[in-house]
């Protein structure tokens, strides 16, 4: 029985818990906002509330005050659960601040080009299989394999390919680099 009444049908009793609940939200805020971070209260109360509308029908709640709760208790329970599984304290905010946007200004838009222009530029001076080779796999992203087959080579020449590829790209983009950064020293007035 319910507060001295003779016992009331399934239906009467959930809209009489739902009633109920909702008189007490005030109450659970506050039971949350001593147990949690202001910005999961609402969550949490909402959470209670849902719990309550989802129950199973037929239990009898006597003290419908000391089941909500209950019910709430659990609630924080479980949301301490979830939070060590999903180790909800190493992650942090996405915020600008540690993500910066990346710019693109005049200035990047025209090194970006030159850098391009000189990858093309030492691209251009390799032997023709050894470019073709290395488009195929670094650009074409094709296995090794594939590409000994469409070239009629062994997969060692491919990789001995490549490896040429990548050596005299970088010789030739670091000797670029070291005249460019020359070339600053020499623009630069003494101070």
């Amino acid at each position: 029985m319910i507060w001295g009444r003779k016992p009331l049908k399934a239906a009467d009793q959930d809209r009489l818990l739902a009633e109920s609940s909702a008189r007490f939200t005030p109450a659970l805020r506050a039971f949350f906002s001593r147990r949690a971070p202001a910005s999961d209260v609402e969550d949490l109360v909402q959470e209670v509330l849902l719990r309550i509308h989802k129950r199973q029908p037929g239990a009898v709640v006597t003290n419908v005050e000391g089941y909500l709760f209950e019910v709430a208790a659990n609630v924080l329970i479980d949301r301490g659960r979830r939070d060590r599984t999903r180790r909800r304290s190493d992650h942090c905010e996405l915020q600008d601040i540690h993500h910066p946007v990346d710019e693109m200004s005049p200035e990047r838009v025209l090194q970006g080009r030159e850098q391009m222009a000189r990858v093309l530029a030492a691209l251009n001076t390799l032997p023709e299989r050894t470019r073709r080779v290395f488009i195929l796999v670094r650009f074409e992203e094709m296995s090794y394999k594939l590409v000994a087959q469409r070239l009629g080579v062994s997969v060692s020449a491919v990789e001995k390919h490549v490896m040429k590829a990548l050596r005299h790209l970088h010789e030739r983009l670091r000797d670029q680099d070291d005249v460019d950064h020359v070339g600053q020293r020499d623009t630069r007035r003494p101070g």
